[in-house]
């Protein structure tokens, strides 16, 4: 008997984290509906693999929403006055909060999708956010994530009527490796992804950020090469 899969929605960047949740969430039976955001970030070709990742998991639907947060700056992510750091080591990337850092940004991508995940009648939004790698970012820990629950089922229509949201973090506690082993289990091609903060023409990865660095790092410790490449490359 054919039975109709519960919706949820799923934050999509085309980066190798929400690339693996992605595939979580439809290894866990859902009807995946994908949602991304062009918000002025300097590293926009990630969108391109956001697309080809929507298509190549036969998602229920995706959307890309146009947000400028660039308009605020604040973020060397959208502000090209700022130099995006580059170092040589994952070992050098410092604990504090880093100028990557995007102000508000999982606040304002989560509240659109409580939108979304309202329209479509769903109580469940995975994102791919991570304490352990990205410690130094605020809205990557378990205590903004359960606030931010706790809030939605206070401002809902189904969670005032009892019906709850969770949003799923299925990657918080894990390192950049069990990450890449986990999507290699479920069927990921990491080529599809980038997760590069300053890509060069084509998205070709710089290899020198902090988002390179603990990629790269990820894929040696699980004695693999790195598949990060730009858009139109052979794998």
């Amino acid at each position: 008997m054919n039975h109709t899969l519960p919706p949820a929605v799923v934050l999509l960047s085309g980066g190798l984290d929400s690339a693996t949740c992605l595939a979580l969430a439809r290894d866990q039976g859902f009807a995946t509906h994908a949602i991304s955001f062009r918000y002025g970030q300097r590293h926009e070709y990630e969108l391109d693999r956001a697309v080809d990742l929507a298509q190549h998991f036969q998602v229920a639907s995706h959307r890309i929403v146009d947000i400028n947060l660039s308009q605020f700056g604040g973020s060397a992510l959208t502000d090209d006055s700022l130099v995006v750091p580059k170092s040589d080591s994952a070992d050098q990337i410092g604990d504090t909060v880093p100028i990557t850092y995007v102000p508000a940004r999982n606040t304002v991508f989560l509240s659109l999708a409580l939108a979304l995940a309202e329209t479509i009648d769903s109580v469940d939004i995975f994102i791919g956010v991570n304490a352990l790698d990205y410690s130094g970012y605020p809205d990557c820990r378990p205590d903004y994530i359960d606030a931010f629950q706790t809030m939605a089922n206070l401002a809902t229509r189904n969670g005032t009527s009892g019906r709850k949201l969770t949003i799923h973090t299925p990657l918080i506690n894990l390192t950049k490796a069990q990450i890449i082993r986990t999507g290699l289990a479920l069927g990921v091609d990491y080529s599809m992804t980038l997760s590069c903060y300053d890509p060069g023409p084509g998205g070709r990865p710089c290899d020198h950020c902090d988002a390179c660095l603990l990629r790269n790092k990820g894929f040696r410790e699980n004695g693999l090469q790195d598949t990060q490449r730009p858009s139109g490359d052979s794998v």
